[in-house]
Order: structure tokens, then C-alpha cells, then sequence
């Protein structure tokens, strides 16, 4: 049976790997998005909007059958809003909450949130991980934002017959991927010495691709309804070990000196970087058990093969 999905955020990381995949699998695709893209696949139906909390998407819902929304105001390290979290709350909360009101009158079946695990906290006790069902502790705006909207979606299934999935992932990687994963792969490329060789935490992380299987999971399968998952990879690594294996894709040897992680610690400290070296030297793990038992989801794709295709895409783009 063809099935219609109304998909926001489909020109960003996570959305647009969603909708590649939907189009390969057959599925109608309506998408929402603020500008024209050329990031668009051409059989997907378009539909644009200027202000997320208040857009009406009436007549782009009718004949839909899930909704997977992938937008959101994301985190950044140095917001220049005055008040952040209103910021935050204005997109996450109230856009997503608008557009589930709306999905709702438009007899939508099943709502697909993805979330973050920021919800969860910034980081766990090596060896204990967040669990789907923990109480949440968000810390920052946007954790907090999140996390209003989820309440507000659940409420929401819980008085009317939309259900609900809500997907919390941990730092995704694939390839296309910014930021500090895409720092490191440069540092690591160009031989520089890194002062990571003595890191023994432990970090979840997950693939582009097993992120996007299990959305497209979540559409379908009768347990994920009103339910939240968490997702990884199933290995944690340490930042040690994450470096190493990144460099064995590029072909590269990583160049790691063994400076302990308290010094690093202080030194982040001393330069306004707590954030950084949290992310850097300290542990953030998933217990993935739920996803795995009530959906009978195991990530497709392995570390060391998500690794190696992430590699072969960054060094196909530095020779563009």
C-alpha cells in the first residue's frame, strides 16, 4: 500500500538523508521548507513557509498518513539571542506543537518527533547510561525546549487518536557531516598532533544511516506509538578511539599525544571551553535495549563501515 509522509527539515543533515530514503522506498513525499533547494529531490511535492510557529499547513496534511519532523532552531555554542530559550521555545515548541494540532484535524495517523538527547543531560557516569524512560534533566535551552515540545506532543496523543514517536539520537555522523566532526576529520587529514591519545571515556554516537532506518521504522511498526527511543550505534568509543578509527578510514595514522584528561579539563576551563572539553573527555552513553526489544531494531550498519563512508565522501569533496 503507497503511503504520503510530510517531512520538515528535508534540506538539512538528518532530513534530507530521510527523504532520499523515502523516495528510493516508494513513498509520497511532501516537503516543508523556508527557501527553494536545489538539496530537493525532484519527485518530491514542495511547500514553502515563512514562520514555522504559525504556518498553515491545512491543505499540505490532507491525504497524509505520517508526519516526520526533522526541524527544529538547533543548539549552537555561542547563541546571540538576549533570551535564548525564548528563541528555542518559539520554533520547537510552539511550530511543533502547531503543526501536530494541525496533523491532528487532518486525521494524520502517527507523528514522528525527533527530538535529542538533550533531554536526557549533557553527559552520564561511565558505565551508566541514559535510559529511554529516565527522568529527563535538560540543562540548557534548547534540552529544555525539546523537551516541552515532547510533553506537549504526548499530551496531545493521549487525547486524540494521532500517536506518537519520539526519537531522542545521540551526535549524529555521515557523510556531509559539520562542525567539530568535520574539524576532526581535517585535523586528522593533514597529519596535525592531536593532545587526545589518554581519553578513557566512553561516547555513544550514531550513523546517518542508522539514524534514518530507524525513523523509517518508526512509521510503521504498531509498538514504537507513543513511545520515546533512544538510538547509537550500539559501541560506545572513547574520544581515543573514535580519533584512531577515523583516521584508519582516511587512510591516515592519527598522531596522538597521551596528555591526561584532567589537564585538558583545566586547560578548557582556563580558556572558557567547559563545553567543549565535556564533549572532548567526558562520557555520554545510550542504553539502546528499549529500541531493540519492542521494535526488534538492530543498527544496519557497523562503526567501522559508517566510519569508512563518512571518509570516502570528505576525501571526494577535497578534491572538488
Amino acid at each position: 500500500m503507497s503511503q504520503s509522509v510530510f517531512l520538515t527539515g528535508a534540506t538539512g543533515f538528518v532530513g534530507g538523508a530521510v527523504m532520499r530514503r523515502l523516495v528510493a522506498d516508494g513513498v509520497r513525499v511532501t516537503a516543508a521548507v523556508r527557501n527553494e533547494s536545489d538539496a530537493i529531490n525532484e519527485d518530491v511535492d514542495v511547500v514553502q513557509f515563512d514562520s514555522f510557529d504559525d504556518a498553515n499547513w491545512r491543505e499540505s496534511l490532507v491525504g497524509v498518513d505520517s508526519v516526520i519532523h526533522c526541524a527544529a532552531r538547533v543548539h549552537v555554542m555561542s547563541d546571540t539571542e538576549v533570551d535564548p530559550l525564548a528563541a528555542f521555545r518559539k520554533v520547537n515548541v510552539e511550530g511543533t506543537l502547531n503543526l501536530a494540532e494541525q496533523a491532528v484535524r487532518a486525521g494524520v495517523r502517527r507523528f514522528v518527533f525527533i527530538s535529542s538527547i538533550k533531554v536526557n543531560g549533557e553527559g552520564t557516569r561511565s558505565g551508566k547510561p541514559y535510559a529511554a524512560d529516565d527522568t529527563p534533566a535538560p540543562s540548557d535551552p534548547y534540552g529544555v525546549s525539546k523537551l516541552e515540545a515532547e510533553q506537549g506532543l504526548l499530551a496531545l496523543a493521549g487525547r486524540t487518536a494521532m500517536e506518537v514517536v519520539i526519537i531522542r539520537p545521540v551526535l549524529v555522523y555521515g557523510p556531509g557531516v559539520k562542525a567539530n566532526f568535520l574539524n576532526m576529520m581535517r585535523w586528522l587529514d593533514k597529519g596535525i598532533p592531536l593532545p587526545f591519545g589518554a581519553i578513557d571515556n566512553r561516547r555513544s554516537l550514531v550513523a546517518l544511516d542508522n539514524l534514518v532506518d530507524l525513523i523509517i521504522t518508526a512509521i510503521n511498526h504498531p509498538a514504537a506509538a507513543n513511545q520515546i527511543f533512544l538510538i547509537s550505534d550500539g559501541e560506545d568509543l572513547s574520544t581515543t578511539q573514535l580519533l584512531r578509527r577515523t583516521a584508519a578510514a582516511l587512510g591516515k595514522n592519527a598522531r596522538l599525544l597521551p596528555v591526561p584528561s584532567w589537564m585538558l579539563s583545566s586547560a578548557a576551563k582556563l580558556v572558557g571551553k567547559d563545553a567543549l572539553s565535556q564533549r572532548l573527555c567526558g562520557s555520554l552513553q545510550v542504553d539502546i535495549q528499549k529500541t531493540r526489544t519492542l521494535l526488534q531494531w538492530n543498527p544496519p550498519v557497523s562503526v567501522n563501515d559508517a566510519l569508512k563512508t563518512v571518509a570516502t565522501q570528505y576525501m571526494s569533496d577535497k578534491k572538488q
